[in-house]
């Protein structure tokens, strides 16, 4: 059960990746991990930096951005602030992007909630 889901995220990962880049998206980051936590993509998009959170499911009984829960968000905001500061991108505008990926057989639908936390940080 553990290995499916597993394969079910990396699934999704990468279809949402290839929705991103042919919506204009540069990937520069898959699966960042730092002391605070874990990002699932980093992107730059129309001179923004953007934080994007990657959720699959298999029906479409509920929204998969539903799972960005305010403490799921608190985490990534640590961790992006971890990744700016590293990467000296203070002066960037920075935003946060959920793709919800629904996977039915071999059909996949992509999402694109973009600043989907409402505020930059």
């Amino acid at each position: 059960m553990a290995y499916e889901r597993h394969e079910l995220g990396r699934d999704g990962e990468r279809a949402a990746e290839a929705h991103l880049r042919a919506h204009g998206y540069s990937i520069v980051e898959r699966n960042f991990r730092c002391p605070l936590g874990e990002i699932d993509l980093i992107a730059l998009h129309r001179g923004t930096v953007v934080f994007i959170e990657v959720k699959t499911r298999r029906s479409a009984l509920a929204a998969p951005s539903d799972a960005v829960d305010p403490r799921k968000q608190r985490q990534l905001r640590r961790a992006a602030e971890w990744y700016v500061s590293r990467h000296r991108l203070e002066e960037h505008p920075v935003r946060f992007d959920v793709v919800a990926v629904w996977r039915d057989g071999d059909r996949v639908r992509c999402e694109v909630t973009q600043d989907a936390f409402g505020d930059t940080w």
